[in-house]
């Protein structure tokens, strides 16, 4: 059933992609500027313009030109950069494994503040303990990325010397600065998503603390532990993991910001050059990898409800 289950929500998500790609597609020849001038300068004779158009494509109705990037797409051809003539394969590959470290890092990060300190405050409302976590959460939610990452490095490099303000190493050639260059840009993105996830955690707990199940584990004479973590809290999570898929749909689009603050070498840094530039092919492949990644994480969720709670399953299974 969990199977079947699993490939009708697959199956749902086929439209989603095409659509997606058209969107993405469209906005991208939104954006102003002509990269067939910024290949051959402004000063370039007309023949020659109109032989660069002809040579990538650009001369063709866009609803053409779609078709035909959408074909090779699905073809496995992604096409080639306009500037640095690579394959857009190459270039998307080498750049995500730093986006999904600093990506998954930040998720991790966040995870770890969030379900303690929510699941404390919902437990102490009222407390001191409770009026900090508020502060927090306020204090995070208000603070822009880009101005936390300034602050950041301002605090911790320049002031205090601790760590880099910039760049990436892998962990795997130097594990000690890999994790120093990484600390900043992922802190960055974790104490905004921290805020979230403690918010959420705080009320769904809240709203299970009182349900008759939670007051008759409780009567049963289990441990405060057990009742909280073993029932409470797995009640709890369904709305969280929501919240959890959601946010992590936003962190790709944070991770541009904040990659060009710490000179990280990622997609999204990689994506605002290739916006600067109009490098229509590398933009769209990139653009449309973040879409791909944000719909797999929503139908990860949704097969995580189904672990949570088979009522879920079996009723959307019936729908």
């Amino acid at each position: 059933m969990m199977i079947g289950y699993t490939l009708r929500r697959f199956t749902q998500l086929i439209p989603v992609l095409v659509v997606s790609s058209a969107i993405v597609f469209v906005l991208m020849r939104l954006v102003p500027g002509d990269p067939v001038m910024m290949l051959v300068g402004e000063n370039a004779s007309a023949q020659v313009q109109a032989a660069v158009r002809h040579q990538l494509g650009l001369d063709q109705p866009l609803p053409v030109q779609y078709v035909l990037w959408l074909g090779r797409m699905l073809g496995g051809d992604f096409g080639t950069s306009y500037f640095s003539k690579l394959p857009v394969v190459d270039l998307v590959s080498s750049a995500a494994p730093a986006t999904a470290q600093l990506a998954l890092v930040s998720l991790l990060l966040s995870l770890v503040v969030a379900l303690p300190i929510g699941i404390l405050s919902a437990l102490y409302q009222g407390s001191r303990f409770n009026l900090a976590v508020t502060a927090y959460t306020g204090l995070a939610l208000g603070v822009p990325n880009f101005w936390l990452g300034i602050l950041l490095i301002l605090l911790f490099t320049l002031a205090l010397g601790w760590l880099p303000p910039g760049g990436r190493i892998d962990p795997a050639q130097n594990l000690s600065l890999g994790l120093k260059t990484l600390i900043l840009p992922a802190a960055t993105l974790a104490v905004h998503m921290s805020a979230v996830f403690a918010r959420f955690i705080t009320t769904a707990m809240l709203d299970v603390l009182h349900e008759d199940y939670v007051r008759t584990a409780r009567a049963k004479g289990l441990s405060e532990r057990m009742v909280v973590i073993g029932h409470a809290l797995r009640a709890a999570l369904i709305p969280v993991v929501t919240v959890v898929g959601l946010q992590f749909g936003r962190l790709l689009g944070g991770t541009v910001v904040v990659e060009s603050i710490f000179a990280w070498p990622g997609l999204g840094r990689m994506m605002i050059d290739a916006v600067n530039q109009r490098d229509y092919p590398l933009v769209q492949a990139t653009l449309l990898l973040m879409v791909v990644v944000f719909v797999l994480i929503n139908l990860l969720m949704d097969l995580v409800y189904g672990v949570l709670d088979p009522r879920i399953r079996l009723g959307r299974g019936r729908a």
